[in-house]
């Protein structure tokens, strides 16, 4: 009976949840999400009152192992910033990730519709100073977004937060209009 019980549910659960969570879970990786153009809105809050917004023009490159991600930040008092990632694919849900101010590398996990990976970084890094580490969760939501949410700690303990929302260029559908 519980055989029975458990095939029920694998067959009708799909069935119950939206259509676009099912397919935006199974959909998710970075190559899928970053090749090619999105943009993002995001703001940085620190506990010392530190509060900046930023919109992010993102260009992805996928060459069938490493994601070449350029991201283009202008920050709302007019400071302009240049980050790439390389996130090379270790396995059908996993990469190592590098950037120009990470100390070494981060690795990068996908299960379903979420990504976490976490990393060491220079706030200041022409003179390497402020070191911290974010924690990073991105999310696939159901309309085809990404939400990525950040702890950002230093010597263990909670110091700021960031939230960024991504979009495919073209809207928020772009992606599951591709399928």
């Amino acid at each position: 009976m519980f055989k029975t019980r458990s095939v029920f549910v694998a067959l009708v659960l799909p069935v119950l949840m939206p259509a676009s969570a099912v397919s935006a879970a199974e959909a998710f990786t970075l190559e899928s999400f970053f090749a090619g153009k999105s943009k993002a809105t995001g703001s940085f809050s620190a506990i010392n009152g530190v509060k900046r917004q930023f919109t992010v023009d993102l260009t992805g490159k996928w060459d069938g192992k490493t994601l070449t991600l350029r991201e283009d930040f202008v920050f709302d008092d007019g400071t302009r910033d240049r980050k790439t990632w390389r996130f090379v694919k270790t396995g059908p849900s996993s990469y190592s990730g590098s950037r120009e101010d990470v100390i070494g590398e981060t690795r990068v996990t996908l299960q379903g519709n979420v990504a976490r990976f976490n990393y060491l970084v220079y706030l200041d890094s022409a003179r390497q100073a402020n070191k911290v580490r974010f924690y990073d969760k991105m999310v696939l939501r159901n309309d085809g977004t990404v939400l990525n949410t950040a702890l950002v700690t230093k010597f263990g303990l909670p110091v700021a937060k960031t939230v960024v929302e991504f979009e495919r260029e073209g809207g928020r559908s772009a992606m599951t209009s591709k399928r």
